[in-house]
C-alpha cells in the first residue's frame, strides 16, 4: 500500500476547542528576562528544587511532627532564604482544615510579600478526585469512573470544582491528572487512569485540564494542572508499580504519547515524569522523550517536574547513574526541570551539588536558565507574582451542595450496569434486602486511595455526612426492610490485601427472610508500592460468599467497587445482576440508590476490558490473530465484558450508519450520521460509540479503534441523527519508528452491529 504522511490535526472538531492560554506571552517572557539577569546561580538551582511539607515542619524529641501542624521558622528559613527553594508539596500524614491551609499558606507567602525572597513558592498538591486533602471537600469518583461517564462536559466540571477548592485552600497547582493508560490491569495505579484507550483518555484528558486552567487564563479560582507520568509508567511488565516497562516504539506513539500531546496542545503547563523505566531507560533520563518529543517536537512550553526522590533512584534503584551527583546530571540534561528531593539535608545536597555542576561545566548554565525560564513562565501565568496566595475567604461554594451535587451526578453517569437478568433491577422499594460484603459499610471502600491519606483506608477521616452503601440503604428503604450480616471482611496481612469469612451462618439466617440479597464486593484501598497484588483473582473468600448466597436461591445482585478489574468470572453465571460502581466517591452511595431504584437510568460505560481469566490479558483494539482460538475459529476473544459495554434500563436502538462520500482524499473529512431512538418509556442517556477498522496495511492493523464518541440523552421515544466530522487521523497507525502514517486502502466504520465502508484515495 502507498503510505501517505499528514500533518497532526484534530479528530473530532465537535468536541473541544484548543484552550486559549497563552504561553509565550511578549510581557511576560520580558519579565522573565528581567529576574534572570539579576538571579544568582544559587538563586537559579534553588528554583529547580522542591521540598515536601514535612521538611519545614515542628517535630518532637521523637522526631514526630507536631499536631496540630506548626511552621518550624528556622527551617522554613533555611530553605527559602539560604538556599532559595522553589517549590513545596504535600500535606503531611492526614487532611487538613481550610484554616489549617491557609496558616501553612500564608506563612510561606509571607516571604516573598516581605522581601524576604524574590520569587514566591508554587505549592503542589495531589487533589486527585477532587481535593482529598482538604478537610469537607468534594470528593468525586476517580478518574477510571469519570472515564466510564463517556462524558468530557462532566469531567470539565469535575476539574472546575476540584480547581475551586484547590484554591480555596490556597494552592495553585495540582498534580493531576494522569494520562497513563490502563493497559496492565495488575498496576496498583489502574484506578487513577482515564482507561484503556487514547481517544477516550485524550478527549477526557483534555477536559479535565480545561476545567482545572480555565479557558483564558489561570484565574482565582484556577489552579495549574500536571500531567502524569510521561511516558510509559502505567505498563510494567511484572504488573508491579515502579518496575520495568517494555513498550515497542510503536506502541508508545500509537497509544501511550497521545494523551499526553492532546493535553500539551490543550495548554497544560506541567508535566510529572514516569518513575519507572522503559526499554531499559529510566523516564528521568530520556532524553529523546523529554527533550526532542515534549519540548522541540511538542513545543511544550511549561515546566516538568520529577516523581518522589526519583533522582536518588537514577543511582540507588535503577543503577544508571554512579551517586546523586551523576545522578542529578543526567536527570537535568535529559530534560528534568524541577526536582521532587523531597526531604532535609538531602534538598540541600541537591542545591549545593547542583550548584557544583554547572561550576564545572557538566550542566550548561544555559540548560538551567531554560528550566528556570519554563518555572518562573508558569508562577507569572498563574499569578503567583500578584496575589495573595490564600482566598479561602472568598470561596463561598466550597463544598456546596451544587458541587455535591456534580459530584452525585458523576458517580450517577459513571456506575455500570454488566447484568440485569429477568430485569431484577430496578428494585421496588417495598422489597426486604439482606446487605453483606466487606465493601458494604464502609466509606473508605467507595474513595480508594488519594482520600484523606495517601493509602485511604483510614476511616476516622472520612467525610461527615457522606454516606457508605449501608447507610444509603437504610435512608432508601428504611432500616426496618434492611438486613445485614457482613459475612466477609477485608484487611492487610503483612502488607497483602486479605480476606476472611465471618459469622456465615448469620448471614443464611439473614437470607431466609430476605427477598433480595445485595453483596457488596471489592478490593482494599491502596496506590503505587502498597497497592502491589500477586493476582488478579477476587478472593476466594468472597467468591465463596457469592456462592453461599447463591446456594439460598434468593436473587443476588453483586455491587463491585473495585480499583482494577478483579476476576470473578465462577460468580458471574449464577448473579442476577452485576453492578460496577469503580471508587464513586463521597456521593456514589447516594448515587447508587436512583440507580439500583429505577430514579435514575444506567449511562456508565466500560473505559476497559474487564478481563475473564488472569493469565489472559486482552484489550478491545487487538488484531484479529488474537481472536483465533486453538480449534482455528475466531472466537478466542471472549473477555468478561469488553470495552465500551454498559447495559440500560432503556437500551436505545441504533437504525443506520451513512456516511456523506464512499472515499476520500488526504486532507479530506467525511461526515458519519447515525441514527439512534430510545423505545423506552423514560429518558435515557446513551454512549455513541464509532470506531474505525484498517482492512488492510503495511504492518498488522488494530481490529478496530475508537475514533468518535458522544453521550446524548434521549426522552421517551425519541429518535435522533449523531453527526460525527471525522478526519484522516482517524486512520494513522505508527510504523516501526514511531513515525504517524496512513496508508490508501479500504476502511469501515462501525456502530454497535452497524458498519459502512470507505476508501482513502
Amino acid at each position: 500500500m502507498i503510505r501517505l504522511f499528514f500533518s497532526i490535526i484534530s479528530v473530532c472538531i465537535f468536541i473541544h476547542a484548543k484552550a486559549q492560554i497563552n504561553v509565550s506571552n511578549p510581557e511576560i517572557e520580558s519579565r522573565i528576562d528581567q529576574f534572570l539577569s539579576k538571579m544568582t546561580l544559587e538563586e537559579k538551582v534553588g528554583q529547580t528544587c522542591q521540598i515536601t511539607l514535612d521538611a519545614i515542619l515542628k517535630r518532637d524529641n521523637a522526631f514526630a511532627v507536631i499536631e496540630p501542624i506548626q511552621i518550624d521558622t528556622q527551617k522554613l528559613t533555611e530553605a527559602l532564604v539560604q538556599f532559595h527553594i522553589g517549590s513545596i508539596l504535600n500535606v503531611g500524614s492526614h487532611t487538613l482544615g481550610l484554616k489549617e491551609w491557609k496558616y501553612i499558606q500564608d506563612n510561606i507567602h509571607s516571604y516573598f510579600k516581605e522581601k524576604k525572597t524574590n520569587v514566591p513558592i508554587i505549592y503542589g498538591i495531589d487533589a486527585i478526585h477532587g481535593v482529598n486533602y482538604t478537610i469537607g471537600a468534594t470528593l468525586f469518583p476517580h478518574e477510571i469512573a469519570l472515564a466510564a461517564s463517556w462524558n468530557p462536559e462532566l469531567a470539565k466540571s469535575f476539574g472546575e470544582i476540584t480547581a475551586y477548592e484547590t484554591r480555596a485552600s490556597g494552592i495553585h497547582w495540582n498534580f493531576s491528572p494522569v494520562l497513563d493508560l490502563a493497559r496492565q490491569p495488575l498496576w496498583s495505579r489502574f484506578f487513577e487512569t482515564l482507561g484503556e484507550d487514547p481517544y477516550l483518555a485524550s478527549e477526557m484528558g483534555k477536559a479535565i485540564v480545561n476545567g482545572y486552567q480555565g479557558k483564558d487564563k489561570v484565574d482565582a479560582y484556577h489552579v495549574a494542572a500536571c500531567l502524569k507520568h510521561f511516558v510509559g509508567y502505567s505498563n510494567p511488565q511484572s504488573g508491579r508499580d515502579r518496575t520495568p516497562a517494555w513498550i515497542p516504539e510503536k506502541m508508545i506513539a500509537e497509544l501511550y504519547l497521545p494523551p499526553f500531546k492532546a493535553a500539551v496542545e490543550q495548554g497544560a503547563l506541567t508535566l510529572m515524569i514516569n518513575s519507572g523505566d522503559v526499554n531499559g531507560i529510566p523516564g528521568h533520563m530520556n532524553y529523546n522523550l523529554l527533550t526532542k518529543t515534549l519540548k522541540e517536537d511538542w513545543d511544550f512550553k511549561g515546566f516538568t517536574v520529577s516523581d518522589w526522590e526519583d533522582f536518588d533512584f537514577l543511582h540507588s534503584v535503577h543503577n544508571t547513574a554512579d551517586d546523586i551527583y551523576d545522578a542529578i546530571i543526567k536527570g537535568f540534561n535529559a530534560g528534568v526541570d524541577m526536582s521532587m528531593v523531597p526531604y532535609s539535608p538531602q534538598y540541600k545536597t541537591y542545591c549545593e551539588l547542583m550548584t557544583r555542576a554547572v561550576k564545572e561545566g557538566k550542566i550548561k548554565e544555559e540548560r538551567l536558565n531554560d528550566a528556570v525560564r519554563r518555572i518562573l513562565r508558569v508562577k507569572l501565568l498563574i499569578g503567583l507574582f500578584e496575589t495573595n496566595r490564600n482566598q479561602a475567604d472568598n470561596y463561598n461554594k466550597f463544598a456546596s451542595d451544587a458541587h455535591k451535587k456534580l459530584a452525585q451526578e458523576a458517580a450517577l453517569e459513571s456506575i455500570t450496569l454488566l447484568k440485569n437478568s429477568n430485569n431484577i433491577l430496578p428494585l421496588s422499594a417495598d422489597k426486604k434486602v439482606l446487605l453483606a460484603g466487606p465493601c458494604s459499610d464502609n466509606l473508605i471502600f467507595l474513595n480508594g486511595a488519594w482520600t484523606h491519606t495517601w493509602q485511604g483506608d483510614d476511616a476516622k477521616y472520612n467525610t461527615a455526612g457522606a454516606k457508605n452503601i449501608k447507610e444509603a440503604f437504610a435512608q432508601k428503604i428504611g432500616k426496618d426492610k434492611l438486613l445485614f450480616s457482613k459475612a466477609c471482611e477485608l484487611y492487610l496481612d503483612k502488607g497483602y490485601e486479605s480476606s476472611r469469612l465471618v459469622n456465615t451462618q448469620e448471614f443464611q439466617k439473614f437470607a431466609k427472610k430476605a427477598d433480595v440479597i445485595v453483596l457488596a464486593l471489592g478490593e482494599y484501598p491502596s496506590t503505587e508500592k502498597p497497592g502491589d497484588i500477586r493476582s488478579l483473582n477476587l478472593s476466594k473468600e468472597q467468591l465463596e460468599l457469592a456462592k453461599i448466597a447463591y446456594a439460598t436461591k434468593k436473587p443476588v445482585v453483586l455491587l463491585l467497587s473495585e480499583a482494577r478489574p478483579r476476576i470473578i468470572r465462577e460468580i458471574v453465571d449464577d448473579a442476577a445482576a452485576i453492578v460496577h460502581t469503580y471508587l464513586p466517591g463521597d456521593y456514589g452511595a447516594d448515587a447508587l440508590m436512583k440507580l439500583l431504584y429505577g430514579e435514575a437510568d444506567f449511562s456508565g460505560r466500560l473505559p476497559f476490558t474487564y478481563q475473564k481469566y488472569d493469565g489472559q490479558i486482552e484489550f478491545y483494539d487487538h488484531p484479529r490473530s488474537v481472536a483465533k482460538s486453538k480449534a482455528g475459529s475466531f472466537d478466542a476473544f471472549n473477555p468478561q465484558w469488553e470495552f465500551g459495554y454498559g447495559l440500560s434500563y432503556n437500551m436505545p436502538e441504533y437504525k443506520s450508519l451513512d456516511l456523506d462520500k464512499s472515499s476520500i482524499k488526504g486532507g479530506a473529512l467525511i461526515k458519519v450520521s447515525v441514527k439512534v431512538v430510545n423505545k423506552g418509556k423514560t429518558s435515557t442517556k446513551e454512549v455513541v460509540q464509532l470506531y474505525i477498522s484498517d482492512l488492510k496495511a503495511s504492518m498488522v492493523p488494530a481490529g478496530k479503534k475508537l475514533c468518535a464518541f458522544q453521550k446524548v440523552e434521549l426522552k421517551a421515544g425519541e429518535e435522533r441523527t449523531i453527526d460525527f466530522i471525522i478526519s484522516e487521523k482517524s486512520l494513522y497507525f505508527a510504523d516501526s519508528n514511531g513515525k504517524m502514517i496512513a496508508e490508501k486502502g479500504k476502511f469501515r466504520f462501525t456502530v454497535k452491529n452497524l458498519s459502512a465502508e470507505f476508501s482513502l484515495d
